[in-house]
């Protein structure tokens, strides 16, 4: 079993996973410091000075709570909605540098393949492919050294 695992961590796959992971943890939490450190605090300016993290529904008849931390210190029962706002803006943020980035490898991917020579021709007269290298068509057995 030991060798099993050994093989399935030498694969080069696994290796890759455990890299982007890391990776993406890394830039989940540049990501969120964006979110809460830059962009929230202007958004919320706009709006009025809201703090979208501490925004909640109280869910319990006592009087409101004067912030999240105190309803949360209380053991008051609320909605915490202004974090999830949070958390769906650092998703769509991650989400848009990560399509950006597969999109900018898709064209890398497809730039080296029109960049590669080609490996096959067609025939002159049967018009079948065939290898770039090929002196006779196996298709219909034309001699291409004399065409």
């Amino acid at each position: 079993m030991f060798r099993e695992f050994r093989e399935f961590i030498k694969r080069g796959d696994v290796i890759d996973l455990a890299v982007a992971v890391i990776i993406a943890a890394a830039f989940g939490k540049i990501i969120t410091t964006l979110v809460d450190g830059v962009i929230m605090p202007p958004i919320g300016m706009l709006l009025g000075d809201v703090d979208f993290s501490g925004l909640f529904i109280n869910l319990s008849d006592k009087a409101r709570p004067a912030s999240l931390a105190a309803a949360k210190a209380d053991g008051v029962p609320v909605i915490a909605y202004g974090q999830l706002i949070n958390d769906i803006i650092t998703f769509l943020i991650v989400a848009f540098v990560i399509f950006l980035i597969v999109r900018y490898v898709n064209r890398l991917k497809s730039k080296q393949a029109t960049d590669a020579a080609p490996t096959t021709k067609d025939c002159p007269h049967c018009l079948s492919t065939i290898p770039l290298k090929a002196t006779r068509c196996a298709e219909c057995c034309v001699d291409l050294q004399a065409v």
